[in-house]
C-alpha cells in the first residue's frame, strides 16, 4: 500500500502515456495516473481518447469530477439520447451510482478526472465484471511502468 505523504508533484508532460486496458475501453484510450489517495479511496488520472474511442459500460461507486480539456465527450449517449455532451473546456460531476452505458468520444479528446471511489464495469444487465479503485489503478500503473 502507498505510504501516507504530505504532498506529491507530477510533471504531466514528462509522464509517458500508457494504454488503458482494452477490457475496459475501446479505440486506443491512453492514460496517465496522477495520484492515488488510499486514505479517502480516491484516484486521479488523465485520459487521452482518440476519435471514435469509448469506455465500456460502468457504474461510479463513488462520485467523481472531470475537466474536459480538449475535444468532445458524449456521456450516457450524449444530449441527443438523454445524457450530456461535454465540450472542451468543460467541467462535469458524476454522482455516486451514476451508470454510463456509453461514454463516447466523437473527436480526439483529453480529460482529467478524480474518482472518489471505484468504478464497477458491468454487463448490460448490471452484473459486475470488474471493480477498479485506487488500488487496482495503482497496481496497473506500476506494472505498466515496470515498477512491480
Amino acid at each position: 500500500m502507498k505510504p501516507h505523504i504530505e504532498e506529491e508533484y507530477i510533471h504531466v508532460e514528462s509522464t509517458k502515456w500508457k494504454p488503458f486496458p482494452e477490457t475496459l475501453s475501446n479505440g486506443g484510450i491512453r492514460w496517465k495516473l496522477m495520484h492515488v489517495s488510499p486514505e479517502v479511496g480516491a484516484w486521479t488520472a488523465i485520459f487521452d481518447c482518440p476519435r471514435g474511442s469509448s469506455f465500456n459500460r460502468h457504474i461510479h461507486l463513488g462520485p467523481g469530477e472531470y475537466l474536459l480539456t480538449r475535444g468532445k465527450m458524449e456521456v450516457r449517449g450524449g444530449v441527443e439520447n438523454g445524457g450530456s455532451t461535454a465540450i472542451a473546456t468543460g467541467y462535469g460531476y458524476e454522482s455516486c451510482n451514476a451508470r454510463h452505458d456509453h461514454t463516447y468520444f466523437p473527436e480526439d479528446s483529453e480529460f482529467y478526472m478524480t474518482f472518489l471511489g471505484p468504478l464497477q464495469f458491468v454487463e448490460e444487465d448490471g452484473s459486475p465484471i470488474v471493480v477498479v479503485g485506487w488500488e487496482q489503478a495503482q497496481d496497473l500503473w506500476a506494472r505498466q511502468n515496470g515498477v512491480v
